[in-house]
């Protein structure tokens, strides 16, 4: 039994090891290339004003009454031609967001802004569904989409079209910045993931010449592009991934705007923070599970399909990092029995070192908040091991998500809540949109944080520390998750 129990467990940290080199795969086309690759990709020469192309900028919401303003106030200062871009308001919300929104539309009608609201009597598709039913509607060559947390910059529109000489540029992407990355831990630890996303990821996928990302808002379509891939498709819970790749394969490119930032909201509790998580690794897997087959029988290189396996299944780290953790505890006391030295686990440690190495270069070489080295390299000594703790205790709640995604169980899409939360004054307690019901996997969150304090003691009891740090981070990462959930949630 504790050869088996170690087998299971070593595979865990295989999967989770090639993973993480994965990603050192990318670090090391960003590192290598991609100051070159910028550096090709500025557009020195901007489109003179009467040749500017007719965009539609569309604005998808569902019950976003604290932001909703905010947006199309920012959207209709865009330094573009009046004349030349519409804003469509799609808003499929259930509550006084729609007569908000309304109210706005109107508001800027009268000052001449080619704006519209678009509402539907059903959710079909969800914002898939809205961006498809909205497109027969849109007039522009272009079109340029944004969440309701969004804040984009007003010289948005000239700083992104421009990419599209190229009449092979589908899409272009912007980084995402983070209006209220200081608010709390759970809004920094956020930020320390997306700016991994948004730096190496992304860059180095373009300069290694890999598969890259539609990250569902801050970008621009060309509208041939949409059509040519076959349109948004509901079946998935993260379309943006299901047509960048249909894109991608039928020939078109994806620019990635690294040094081009748009400031948005992160979810600023626990559980909105959950929705957000559980519906991207949720849709990774069923994207994976709808797409692979397709990469596989593509004209792209071996490498290629590689780094897109990667790509679609990298939400299933997060099973593996939760079988590791629960086979760990049995396995400190088996250790003795089992038939190998187990000295040699010790090899798996190249994933530590991956994974210190990516989040390093994105969070403090790339320095995206301007701060001075040192202070930086300080807050990430401070952060980065509650980072790898928390994100093990959401290796259940994420887990959940992608058996549900490869098993194609659906689900309905659950928007993340933004409650306009700038500066650490603001707050949420009191607004609605919190969760009003505690999911089970909360409270079986708090008993595995019980459960790995239990493996702490008992390793001390018995004089084996093997597992201690890591029986200690699952520790906190599974009770912080629980506490925050709990704390986070509004009685009805």
């Amino acid at each position: 039994m504790s050869n088996i129990i170690l087998f299971i467990y070593v595979g865990a940290l295989v999967y989770i090891t090639v993973y993480c080199l994965s990603q050192l795969h990318l670090l090391y086309h960003y590192k290598v290339n991609h100051w070159y690759k910028n550096k090709a990709n500025i557009i020195e020469e901007a489109i003179l004003e009467e040749d500017l192309p007719f965009v539609t900028v569309q604005l998808p919401i569902f019950n976003e009454l604290y932001v909703v303003e905010r947006l199309v106030d920012r959207i209709v200062q865009f330094d573009y031609p009046k004349d030349k871009f519409e804003i469509h308001l799609l808003d499929d919300s259930t509550d006084e967001t729609v007569d908000i929104s309304r109210r706005k539309v109107e508001e800027y009608k009268k000052q001449g802004f080619n704006i519209e609201l678009i509402t539907r009597e059903n959710r079909t598709g969800y914002k898939a569904g809205a961006l498809k039913d909205a497109m027969p509607r849109a007039k522009g060559t272009f079109v340029a989409i944004f969440d309701a947390d969004f804040l984009p910059k007003l010289d948005f529109l000239k700083a992104t079209i421009p990419y599209f000489k190229d009449k092979k540029v589908g899409v272009v992407q912007t980084r995402w910045e983070h209006i209220n990355q200081n608010y709390s831990l759970i809004t920094r630890l956020q930020a320390l993931q997306l700016n991994v996303h948004f730096t190496v990821e992304q860059s180095g996928r373009k300069a290694g010449n890999f598969m890259l990302q539609f990250n569902g808002t801050a970008g621009v379509w060309r509208r041939d592009c949409i059509e040519d891939a076959g349109g948004w498709e509901a079946d998935t819970l993260t379309e943006d991934l299901d047509l960048s790749y249909r894109a991608q394969l039928n020939g078109w490119q994806i620019v990635y705007l690294e040094k081009f930032g748009s400031p948005a909201e992160l979810p600023a509790e626990m559980n909105g923070l959950k929705s957000q998580q559980f519906r991207w690794m949720k849709g990774g897997a069923e994207n994976a599970r709808k797409l692979l087959p397709q990469v596989w029988k593509s004209s792209l290189s071996f490498s290629q399909k590689m780094q897109s396996t990667f790509h679609l299944m990298s939400s299933g780290v997060f099973l593996f990092i939760f079988i590791a953790g629960i086979f760990s505890v049995p396995l400190l006391f088996a250790l003795h029995t089992v038939s190998v030295d187990p000295k040699f686990l010790t090899i798996f440690l190249v994933s530590l070192v991956s994974v210190i190495s990516v989040y390093y270069v994105a969070n403090v070489q790339a320095r995206l908040d301007k701060e001075s080295y040192i202070k930086t390299l300080v807050k990430f000594i401070l952060i980065f091991p509650v980072f790898l703790s928390l994100s093990m205790g959401l290796s259940l709640h994420n887990t959940v998500a992608v058996i549900q995604g490869y098993r194609g169980k659906k689900s309905p899409f659950i928007r993340t809540p933004k409650f306009n939360i700038k500066g650490i004054k603001d707050t949420f307690g009191q607004r609605k949109y919190l969760a009003t019901k505690l999911p089970a996997t909360t409270i079986f969150e708090g008993l595995l944080s019980l459960y790995f304090l239990a493996a702490v003691i008992g390793g001390i009891y018995v004089h084996n520390l093997t597992f201690l740090l890591f029986h200690i981070a699952l520790t906190f990462g599974f009770g912080t998750i629980c506490y925050y959930s709990v704390q986070h949630y509004r009685l009805k």
